[in-house]
């Protein structure tokens, strides 16, 4: 049998092997691609599947057009192109200018600054939804809002702009026999009840009422939020188990507590600002108007909200 020779490894070379292996092992991992050519590659094919999609779907599908325009016949119900009901549907519940100009400017800004006012250090740099989870929750329940009033105006809203619940013919002779009332006249203050003091009450005491229940609107949403904010993930198990819920409910997460203690406070305000304007008024002012035929909660002779 032959002898075996085992080339022998200097010193000098084994060291400097040890050594690169040893510098290899403890070098960080690195988890991250370039923009280029990955994500953009990415993108520009989901781009082309769209547009293909597109492209299939006018071919199959006609576009749901009418006949031409009549001068001499108004449409009923009118409405405005999909993406203008939700503003079209606000008109229901707050003034022309409200609806159409301060509204939507602030759920727009809105929904821009709450990623902003998160003060989670976690999930910057890349796209994450468990580190972003309040930032995200907060964004889509205000989109959602807006997704529900471009439904309401595009499957509920009848002729006449009546309310028809899914499955009720829409009827042109249907008559709606609700009386919308403000909420300083169902605690009777009036001008009629107060006769002797007509400007006084549409000054100064009827203004200044509707102000204390929106104050007081204000400070309510702002305890609900803080609370909220304090809260950890709501799972699904915790709706199946009261005892769990409860607990939820009642014993803060330490991890958002420590959030919370670093929000500076024109992060906090103005999240909480928004918040109350968004994501509160509209399904309150909504529930409202439905259920309990409130027009206006705050009158004053220059704006009604």
């Amino acid at each position: 049998m032959a002898d075996l020779q085992v080339k022998p490894v200097s010193p000098p070379a084994a060291a400097g092997r040890a050594t690169a292996a040893t510098r290899k092992a403890s070098r960080p991992v690195d988890d991250k691609i370039h923009t280029w050519p990955h994500l953009v590659r990415a993108e520009f094919l989901c781009g082309l599947l769209m547009i293909v999609l597109l492209i299939v779907w006018s071919l199959l599908v006609d576009a749901p057009l009418e006949e031409p325009a009549n001068p001499n016949l108004t449409m009923n119900p009118s409405k405005a192109p999909m993406y203008f009901l939700g503003l079209q549907e606000m008109l229901v519940y707050f003034d022309p200018w409200i609806a159409g100009v301060v509204m939507p400017s602030i759920i727009m800004i809105g929904l821009m600054v709450f990623p902003y006012v998160d003060s989670n250090p976690l999930g910057n740099g890349y796209y994450t939804l468990r580190q972003r989870r309040f930032a995200v929750n907060m964004f889509n329940w205000g989109f959602l809002m807006w997704i529900l009033l471009i439904f309401i105006g595009t499957f509920i809203r009848g002729p006449g702009w009546v309310w028809f619940w899914p499955g009720q013919t829409w009827d042109h002779n249907t008559v709606v026999f609700d009386r919308n009332r403000d909420v300083h006249e169902i605690v009777g203050l009036t001008v009629a009840n107060f006769p002797n003091y007509p400007n006084l009450m549409k000054y100064l005491v009827i203004p200044a009422f509707g102000f204390v229940l929106v104050a007081g609107f204000y400070i309510v949403g702002g305890m609900f939020f803080h609370w909220l904010m304090k809260r950890g993930p709501l799972k699904v198990k915790y709706l199946i188990s009261p005892k769990k819920l409860w607990a939820w409910a009642r014993e803060p997460d330490p991890f958002e507590e420590k959030l919370l203690a670093n929000t500076s406070l024109l992060q906090y305000l103005t999240f909480q600002f928004f918040a109350i304007s968004v994501l509160l008024a509209l399904p309150v002012k909504l529930i409202l108007r439905h259920i309990f035929t409130i027009k206006y909660v705050w009158v004053t002779p220059w704006f009604n909200v």
